[in-house]
């Protein structure tokens, strides 16, 4: 099996009612936890390497790691570029064997979203490498991308038909009350995605893929875990799963997970230097880590996305 693209991924998940699980990897670790987890429930697969992956780890280590994952499982699995913020970034990614890429132009103006979005576009499929583009923008803090909640909004439906007809775009982000990072909800604050929203761009892009960023649940049980060994993670809340299930069901095939499997692997470390403070070997504590993230995704892909036995 060899890296693919997400083209027949997402035409599946369309038609059969089910989201791919788009994880975020840093390192080797996370890669095995992730993919062990796909291959025990064979799922398909999108491993996504955002921009401070690529800084931490290094492109080539990053590809190599996977290229390894495929081996090992023998899983199709999708090399995307997370958050690509220019077109030279998503150049870099093509060039460097990604099978798909974001360009995320939703802080610029409508045109030139469109402008920079098509740009890449046109690079990527001379190359058989499919786009993911983006209109709104969501709230929160991840690596390298951090928007306030003032300057957040919301998709405009009215926006998606000629976003996508103009970029040629194969794939569309959307922001319907989704947030990255850990704290997505003020305390007490009910969490709410725009399901009418959701429903309206899917009426006005029958058969079209779209994705959802930030839809981390904040798994409470690893924060209380965290927060009992050490941890302040006061006020850590995600999107409930079933409304995850929801968007799973419907024109949502791709959806972002990456602030879970973080707060995963930490729960396992900090546990285990708890319970074994005398350990020092890097295997001794990532192993428990690892675990955690193979237990996470291998729940994740069964009950939420809904995509065991699709691969």
């Amino acid at each position: 099996m060899a890296i693919v693209t997400s083209k027949e991924m997402f035409k599946k998940a369309y038609e059969g009612g089910y989201a791919i699980g788009a994880f975020n990897v840093n390192n080797m670790e996370i890669v095995q936890g992730i993919t062990e987890a796909a291959a025990e429930v064979r799922a398909p697969l999108i491993l996504q390497v955002s921009a401070g992956a690529r800084k931490y780890a290094k492109h080539v280590y990053l590809m190599k790691l996977i290229e390894a994952a495929i081996e090992d499982t023998g899983l199709p699995i999708c090399v995307h570029l997370d958050h690509g913020e220019d077109f030279e970034v998503c150049k870099s990614c093509i060039d460097g064997g990604f099978t798909s890429v974001m360009i995320d132009g939703s802080k610029h103006s409508f045109e030139d979203n469109i402008k920079l979005t098509k740009q890449v576009v046109e690079y990527a499929h001379d190359r058989g490498v499919t786009v993911e583009g983006e209109l709104g923008r969501l709230a929160g803090v991840e690596d390298d991308v951090n928007v306030s909640e003032e300057d957040s909004s919301y998709t405009r439906p009215e926006e998606v038909e000629e976003f996508v007809s103009r970029t040629g775009v194969d794939s569309l982000a959307i922001a319907i009350g989704t947030s990255h990072g850990a704290f997505k909800f003020k305390p007490g604050q009910k969490p709410e995605l725009r399901f009418d929203i959701l429903k309206d761009i899917e009426r006005r892009l029958p058969g079209f893929p779209i994705v959802l960023h930030g839809a981390s649940s904040v798994i409470p049980e690893y924060v209380e875990i965290i927060n009992k060994n050490g941890g302040n993670l006061a006020d850590a809340i995600g999107i409930p799963e079933e409304m995850l299930r929801e968007a799973a069901r419907s024109a949502v095939c791709k959806i972002n997970i990456d602030s879970d499997l973080r707060l995963a692997m930490t729960a396992g470390i900090r546990r285990h230097f708890a319970e074994n403070p005398t350990h020092f070997d890097p295997r001794q504590y990532l192993t428990p880590g690892r675990a955690n993230i193979r237990a996470l995704v291998k729940a994740k892909l069964v009950n939420v996305l809904g995509c065991d036995g699709k691969a």
